[in-house]
């Protein structure tokens, strides 16, 4: 079978033994099993005839990207890891229409940067985007920091293109933004995570970058209050907060321990800590007055004051400058290492109501201090969108009480209307929740739909669904 990969895609592009280093672990380095061999397509074609190739021989398939999942999806013991990483071109940026034509081995830091240079952003960002890819970003419906204002990754692809578990390529690059032709094959394989085929190429949205952004650390006495403050911001700037993100002083005193570098946000100590980004895309409130002061800015500073004075905040600081804003946002961009500073660690990824979110909190430190009095609670969140990262260091080194925290946080989320996964996907290591949480119907239509595209159980097998 190696032989005849090698004739498909070039001896070069089979990697086995020692030459699969760096595929076979997570971000973190924890290594994973052991794939059969790495292939390193370079294009859909290529993949048609890889996935035929392993239909004729019942080879498991498990496609990877830029590796930067947090759910052990690409965990490939035993079958054949197919990386789109050779498949990484930008085709074609169209300004007008606002859109671009990408592989899905493209990083999103190369797209962001390409198409900065038409005033435009492909606005999906989040710390791993310099390896992270725009397939493995659509294969998880990824969300970062920005999808208050632009959405999911699925709200920004317009057309992909995949390789279906029988081989077939099937085309779906369609540049519309409307077309109800039948069912939405795309949506379906957007987030399926490689069990339903595997993305090779993507249409995907372009905005009008900002023109200027007034990025500022808040402080406010709960998260209640800082919901109140959301939603005067969208008010005062007619929508266009574009990040709020959640901090709170566990978490700062965490970072605080990753560099001798890293500083307070403040003078004082706070116990709620917000970041929050408005951008103006309107050349008036971005162009620079006789002063030198950008009016987004002034009216970020101007509303902050107002709040400030009417005790709805505790504390404020607006960036002077974009060394000050890089600072903000390296304190958020800092989740993943903060969260697994020390192990073993519980952690989740957790989606409530926005308006729950304080209920929520409040449920979350009443778990802890039952189940484990003096754990340090280090969560994390896109408060704008009610994802939380939960992240909690137990008191003693038990990966038992690890997972009863988390499953205790879990049952708190679902019954306040949650979810137990909001934007990394389920790969593996949320299996055991799919099959607590998930309607057994929901399930069961997911299963006939993986049975009837991958008759042969090939695709990513044993990810997504739990065995029925």
């Amino acid at each position: 079978m190696l032989d005849r990969l090698r004739e498909i895609i070039g001896a070069a592009n089979v990697l086995t033994g020692e030459d699969m280093a760096g595929y076979d672990a997570d971000w973190s380095g924890h290594k994973r099993g052991t794939p059969l061999a790495v292939l390193r397509p370079g294009s859909a074609e290529e993949i048609s005839q890889i996935v035929k190739l392993a239909n004729e021989t019942g080879t498991p398939i498990v496609p990877q990207a830029g590796n930067t999942g947090l759910t052990d999806a690409t965990d490939a013991g035993g079958a054949l890891l197919l990386s789109v990483g050779r498949m990484n071109k930008i085709r074609e940026i169209r300004p007008s229409g606002r859109i671009a034509i990408v592989e899905a081995g493209a990083i999103l830091a190369s797209i962001h940067d390409a198409v900065a240079e038409h005033g435009l952003i492909f606005p999906l960002f989040f710390g791993a985007r310099g390896s992270a890819m725009i397939g493995g970003a659509l294969s998880t419906n990824a969300g970062g920091s920005n999808v208050l204002r632009y959405g999911n990754t699925r709200d920004l692809c317009l057309g992909i293109e995949a390789v279906l578990p029988n081989g077939d390529i099937v085309d779906l690059m369609r540049e519309l933004h409307k077309d109800n032709s039948g069912y939405d094959l795309r949506h379906l394989l957007i987030g399926a995570e490689g069990t339903l085929g595997i993305i090779t190429a993507a249409v995907i949205k372009l905005h009008p970058a900002p023109l200027a952004n007034a990025t500022a650390m808040v402080a406010v006495p709960s998260v209640s209050d800082a919901l109140d403050l959301l939603n005067r911001l969208q008010q005062e700037t007619g929508g266009a907060v574009q990040a709020f993100e959640y901090m709170p002083r566990a978490y700062m005193e965490t970072y605080l321990e990753l560099s001798a570098a890293h500083r307070e946000p403040f003078e004082g100590r706070h116990d709620v800590n917000i970041m929050v980004e408005v951008g103006a895309i309107a050349p008036r409130d971005a162009a620079p007055d006789a002063s030198g002061q950008i009016p987004i800015a002034a009216h970020l500073e101007e509303v902050l004051t107002t709040l400030f004075e009417e005790g709805a905040i505790l504390d404020a600081v607006v960036a002077q400058n974009e060394a000050q804003r890089r600072d903000m946002w390296a304190r958020r961009e800092a989740a993943a290492e903060v969260i697994t500073l020390h192990e073993p660690y519980a952690d989740r990824d957790i989606a409530v109501p926005v308006d729950r979110m304080q209920t929520f909190l409040d449920e979350v430190a009443a778990i802890i201090a039952r189940i484990d009095p003096g754990a340090r609670d280090v969560s994390v969140a896109h408060l704008g969108d009610g994802n939380l990262h939960l992240g909690v260091f137990p008191t003693r080194p038990d990966p038992a009480l690890c997972t009863q925290i988390g499953n205790a946080v879990e049952d708190a989320a679902l019954a306040l209307g949650g979810s137990f996964s909001a934007e990394h996907g389920i790969g593996l290591s949320k299996r055991a929740s799919m099959a607590r949480y998930k309607s057994p119907t929901a399930l069961a239509a997911m299963h006939a739909i993986k049975a009837a595209l991958d008759p042969n159980g090939i695709m990513n097998p044993g990810k997504v669904l739990p065995p029925i």
